[in-house]
């Protein structure tokens, strides 16, 4: 368990580490939001113990369906109404939370120049993307799983690039909004999720 950020920072969030990546903690410094990073596998209630503002599910490597302890903390988390984020394999994991599943891509996205579009705006952004797998579903819904809508989709092949709950002040995203150099098209998530964390404070 490790802190980032200001200790004297006016938000706090508990971010899971399935191999997070520094500059996410970075921009959340710089959003104002103090971070402790703990292990993946911690359990609900000692990271609501922490009585967080607001809770990031990491990205990392390999196969989200291989990360069988994740669910049902995510779950009991998000029942709570904590503003939950999650980035590539955390957006994953949050898929598979409320019932959907991920299957492996015949070709996976890597790189910087992928196109997704935002569902809500009709606006395209260019993303920096590294992963193998994605969420089944469609710019309808995610199969099995009712509660998640899908706000964003890859313009090259449709696979699901953007989740959020119908109900819980949940979202995620497949790609990278951290990335560095860039592109940097997405960074307005990390605004997204400070709002949520100020909505929550009432």
């Amino acid at each position: 368990i490790r802190d980032r950020g200001q200790a004297d920072a006016p938000y706090h969030v508990v971010a899971y580490d399935y191999g997070i990546k520094r500059n996410i903690l970075r921009l959340f410094d710089a959003h104002g939001i103090r971070v402790t990073v703990v292990p993946s596998d911690m359990p609900a209630h000692d990271v609501l113990a922490m009585n967080p503002d607001g809770v990031f599910l990491s990205n990392g490597p390999g196969d989200p369906e291989a990360v069988t302890y994740a669910p049902a903390a995510i779950r009991e988390i998000a029942d709570q109404r904590v503003p939950m984020f999650g980035i590539c394999l955390g957006h994953q994991l949050l898929g598979i939370s409320f019932g959907g599943r991920t299957a492996k891509m015949p070709f996976g996205h890597r790189g910087g120049n992928q196109p997704v579009k935002d569902l809500e705006t009709g606006q395209v952004l260019i993303t920096s993307q590294n992963h193998g797998f994605a969420v089944v579903g469609s710019p309808e819904g995610v199969e099995g799983a009712p509660d998640l809508a899908v706000t964003h989709i890859n313009l090259n092949d449709g696979t699901v690039e953007g989740l959020k709950h119908r109900h819980l002040p949940v979202f995620a995203v497949q790609y990278h909004p951290e990335a560095a150099p860039g592109p940097h098209d997405a960074v307005p998530l990390f605004d997204q999720f400070l709002k949520a964390l100020r909505n929550r404070r009432g």
